[in-house]
């Protein structure tokens, strides 16, 4: 990022609340902290980029969705990491197509999830850390702050093992050793954020057009059967009948709707330096929502190409029991007869890893901000979290092997799940509160879809404890 950016950001959005003003459903305690340079969420980076686009025409449109664009695709990453692998492996070796239907419905209330974060940091300029600060009294606010680290640390202990797992498959590097290199992507992700947050969002495009082209490959040489593709898109009620299913039903549910992904996106569509009108606001909402809807389509095609192509692969040739991701690997070019099928299966897992740490770091840096007000320097921000999951990592692998990764995997996810109703009650709760939100509240039909969802996914999770203490 240059000098420019950081001085165009704070500067732009203090003018254009002065002379704009708040809309006059505004408290005063919220204009106040609009023009305090210290609320801001992200403040290196905050209103950073330029969403005007200069001159009309036909091109005019795709200007303004190409300045948006990008944060989305970071949200995006989350939906489509390691531990997203693990569970769609495992689910597509065992049950074949049936939890094709579970991604997607996850995919859906992840498009509503993150259009409710992008209107709560536009509407409100606070992210849901921030909001949740101001909301709750401290002992709620500190309680919420661990959950959200706990799910942190689980989502970079996937990335760590994702990540050693690529390396392994690639370069024959243990998987012990993979976890400790892990540790130079601090300086990567540090460095190309000091640069620009556009080239931080450039690489990670460039990282998911990476994985998406890999597997685009994999099911044309795995030929999928499409009746059994859309049979599976069918909810079952088999799935609330069968305990192992429903497990992974909802690590599928963790990896695709990630809590920290509430917070990040409510953070990081306020680096645009979008009009603080009504208008400029709703105009936001919705360029914002398109990105952010195409680059969890993407994300849908990758998590579904993954579950699809264990099914394809290995639950139609009698292989039901390929969990590991390593396994995987070996029988994928054995059971197509082309090589290139197990590289092209490892260069898409190490890029996924590496994608993952960039909104790993952005969401730890988010998360503490907003719910202390406490800054750390972003590089040692960066190595206590990587250490939180590097050091467990390599306790569990060094003691019980390498064929434990999966495993660690797929309980990641789980965690991460049991922690999503922690942070979508306190987001549909605050997005249906007009007297917060003005005219961007949200409409009746939309409070029930976010409560539905929330509740939903509470149930869910109730019920998976309820079976396992049974």
């Amino acid at each position: 990022m240059d000098k420019t950016e950081i001085k165009e950001g704070p500067e732009r959005a203090s003018g254009a609340d002065a002379t704009a003003g708040p809309a006059p459903e505004r408290s005063k305690a919220e204009c106040a902290w609009r023009r305090d340079a210290s609320a801001m969420s992200l403040p290196e980076v905050y209103r950073s980029i330029n969403v005007d686009t200069a001159g009309g025409g036909k091109f005019a449109f795709w200007r303004k969705c190409l300045a948006f664009a990008g944060p989305g695709f970071l949200v995006a990453v989350g939906y489509m990491d390691p531990g997203n692998w693990a569970t769609d492996l495992e689910g597509g070796s065992k049950f074949g197509y049936t939890l094709l239907s579970v991604i997607f419905l996850s995919n859906l209330m992840a498009v509503v999830l993150q259009h409710l974060s992008i209107k709560l940091g536009i509407a409100t300029g606070r992210d849901l850390a921030q909001a949740c600060r101001d909301s709750y009294p401290k002992p709620v606010v500190w309680f919420q702050w661990v959950l959200c680290e706990i799910a942190i640390a689980a989502c970079d202990l996937a990335e760590v093992i994702g990540s050693a797992i690529g390396l392994k498959l690639l370069f024959g590097i243990p998987l012990v050793w993979g976890c400790v290199i892990t540790c130079v992507d601090v300086l990567a992700v540090l460095w190309l954020q000091s640069r620009s947050f556009r080239l931080v969002e450039a690489v990670v495009v460039v990282l998911i057009a990476t994985i998406g082209g890999c597997f685009a490959a994999e099911l044309v040489l795995s030929k999928p059967s499409l009746g059994g593709m859309a049979l599976g898109m069918v909810p079952t009620t088999e799935i609330f009948r069968n305990k192992e299913m429903l497990f992974i039903a909802i690590g599928i549910l963790g990896a695709t709707v990630m809590p920290h992904n509430l917070y990040l996106h409510s953070s990081i569509v306020q680096t645009r330096a979008f009009k603080q009108t009504p208008a400029g606001r709703r105009e936001a909402v919705w360029f914002a929502t398109l990105d952010s809807t195409f680059a969890l389509v993407l994300a849908f095609f990758i998590n579904g190409a993954i579950l699809v192509l264990a099914a394809a692969v290995f639950h139609t040739s009698g292989q039901q029991h390929v969990a590991e991701i390593q396994d995987a690997h070996q029988l994928l070019g054995k059971t197509l007869g082309v090589s290139a099928a197990s590289t092209l299966f490892a260069v898409a897992l190490l890029a996924s890893g590496q994608n993952s740490t960039i909104t790993g770091t952005l969401a730890g840096q988010i998360v503490m901000e907003g719910f202390l007000n406490f800054r750390m320097a972003p590089w040692l921000r960066r190595l206590v979290t990587r250490a939180i999951a590097i050091v467990p990592a390599v306790a569990i692998i060094g003691f019980f092997g390498e064929g434990f990764a999966t495993e660690l995997l797929v309980l990641s996810q789980v965690v991460l799940s049991m922690q999503l109703g922690f942070a979508v009650w306190p987001l549909a709760r605050f997005t249906g509160d007009k007297a917060r939100m003005g005219e961007l509240s949200n409409p009746p039909w939309l409070k029930v879809c976010a409560w539905f969802i929330a509740l939903t996914i509470i149930g869910l999770n109730l019920t998976l404890l309820g079976m396992q203490f049974s």
